[in-house]
């Protein structure tokens, strides 16, 4: 066999193993979530001796389902829609404005990457609260901007750099003005990012527990689908079943958007990378 082959054999070798490690502890939370209680507390590994779907029908009902989905959904629309507004909108202005000042408000805006959530969370709780940011559906979805943005900001800045802005001077001399130039000329061509961002921050948002945590109350009009499976940990006793459900049908919406949209993310990150 090729040499090169052979290493590239290995190569997938490998990787299949490291997919089957990721994969494995998904597939055991999917498997019992098909079993009863004394199943799951004898054998967690074991397949299910028989498989029901009454998990299924007491949590939907019990977290009440249909109405945390929305709640998933505004928050999610509502914080992913801010990100790319605000990310492009920066962005593009800092990008074209090449002064110090400009430069060192860029780093500013991206700073917030290496900054860990929970050395600001007491913070970030306090400011909320005197915003009226918290307990809120609308609150919650826009305390996500903040932290979303410097990512945005972070890929945009690169890739509006490569559109030429002879494009831009263009627009001008017709008589378009900066807003129009970015609304109607520079966003469209940021679409194969802009779907990359999207996808991202929908994993993201749509999955976080800890924001949530902190912002959210016990009420089923303000609870998103992940804080509703931590709902069935208790200090002394845990429906393993039921939680195991709930994770299954707070992720399930999250997964079909990432199959569906996955070949976006690499076009999104390759995009503007050949010049011609």
């Amino acid at each position: 066999m090729n040499p090169k082959k052979s290493r590239l054999l290995v190569i997938e070798m490998i990787m299949i193993v490291v997919a089957l490690v990721f994969i494995y502890p998904i597939f055991l939370v999917f498997m019992n979530s098909f079993k009863t209680f004394s199943e799951v507390m004898s054998n967690v590994v074991a397949l299910p001796k028989h498989i029901t779907v009454a998990n299924y029908y007491y949590v939907w009902k019990y977290i009440n389902y249909p109405r945390l989905f929305i709640n998933n959904i505004i928050i999610t629309t509502l914080g992913v829609t801010g990100i790319i507004f605000f990310g492009a909108l920066a962005s593009y202005k800092l990008s074209r404005t090449t002064t110090r000042y400009s430069w060192m408000l860029f780093m500013f805006c991206i700073t917030p990457i290496l900054i860990p959530f929970q050395t600001i969370m007491i913070t970030v709780v306090k400011v909320a609260k005197i915003l009226h940011l918290s307990n809120s559906v609308l609150g919650l979805g826009i305390q996500y901007w903040g932290f979303g943005a410097p990512l945005a900001v972070f890929i945009y800045h690169g890739f509006i750099k490569g559109i030429p802005k002879e494009i831009e001077e263009s627009a001008m001399i017709d008589g378009a003005s900066p807003f129009k130039i970015f609304h109607s000329i520079i966003f469209p061509l940021l679409k194969p990012v802009t779907a990359t961002i999207i996808i991202i921050n929908v994993m993201w948002i749509w999955n976080d527990f800890l924001l949530p945590l902190l912002m959210v109350n016990d009420s089923n009009f303000t609870k998103t689908l992940t804080l509703a499976a931590y709902t069935f940990v208790g200090q002394y006793t845990t429906d393993w079943q039921y939680t195991m459900t709930a994770v299954v049908m707070a992720v399930f919406p999250s997964i079909i958007f990432f199959i569906v949209m996955q070949k976006n993310i690499v076009k999104g990150l390759t995009a503007g990378s050949v010049k011609g």
